[in-house]
């Protein structure tokens, strides 16, 4: 398993979770009426002026809305700016084998990062050519062995699909649709102290077993919490922060920037 070497420190660790960017190949691209690749910066320059010393970004799937080459490549440009360790996972609208491509020669979509006293751990729940998720053997097999291997620290796991129910009754069949096997195995790890995803363009936050349970806005258009059916909202993109303490506590928030408005395209069906 390929991870960098640990960082040993006993001060806070600050990550950034950038999600659900959807980008396009073309500058001009739009998801339900709204720029993609502006939204994007905006909510980078955010991150800027707000997280001056970032440990590592996480960005939790969906980086592209039409898995090209030059999507992931103006993604890796944007996120560059930030000057910072970057870790990504995909999601259903990735194309994996692209976003390899993509990442050739760095440690992008390395699986295990150790910093301070946590371990982060980032799976892939991405079905190709279908947008709930999954975990495969694979997956449940390197997060037993990435979470036997360093019982002493704390655990922060990353996936894209939402493995609990959000209360949005269209994205119930949408989720993580094996996650009592993930649970199997996180239970019997004490050391798991939250669970972080994207997927449902909208702020979570709650807690099973005493696990932080966590998912994040996405950095373009938002979903409507506690719809039943599919419904955009008014919120705008936004970011997580996240500082994960010595002792294993952590810190959280989200922030959202302000000055962006668009017209809903709902003749975008699905997203």
């Amino acid at each position: 398993m390929s991870r960098p070497s640990s960082l040993a420190s006993d001060r806070p660790m600050l990550l950034v979770q950038l999600s659900d960017s959807h980008l396009f190949a073309e500058d001009d691209g739009k998801l339900l009426g709204m720029n993609t690749r502006d939204s994007l910066e905006k909510v980078i320059e955010k991150v800027q002026a707000e997280q001056p010393d970032i440990d590592l970004i996480l960005a939790t799937g969906d980086l592209s809305q039409d898995g090209s080459l030059a999507s992931y490549q103006r993604f890796h440009h944007l996120t560059t700016d930030l000057g910072n360790a970057a870790r990504w996972l995909p999601g259903n609208h990735d194309e994996v084998p692209i976003m390899r491509s993509a990442c050739a020669n760095s440690d992008l979509l390395q699986s295990v990062v150790d910093l301070g006293h946590w371990r982060i751990i980032l799976l892939d729940s991405s079905i190709p050519g279908a947008v709930p998720g999954y975990l495969a053997d694979d997956q449940l097999e390197l997060l037993e062995l990435a979470l036997s291997e360093a019982p002493q620290r704390h655990h922060l796991i990353c996936f894209h699909h939402h493995p609990v129910s959000i209360g949005c009754a269209w994205m119930e069949p949408i989720g993580l649709r094996n996650a009592d096997a993930l649970f199997a195995v996180l239970d019997r790890h004490p050391q798991v102290k939250a669970l972080l995803w994207g997927h449902i363009h909208q702020e979570f936050d709650q807690q099973r077993n005493g696990v932080r349970l966590l998912a994040s806005p996405s950095t373009c258009v938002q979903f409507a919490p506690g719809s039943e059916e599919f419904q955009v909202d008014t919120t705008a993109p936004g970011y997580r922060w996240l500082r994960l303490h010595a002792d294993g506590q952590l810190e959280t928030g989200v922030s959202r920037v302000t000055g962006i408005d668009f017209e809903v395209d709902y003749s975008v069906k699905g997203y």
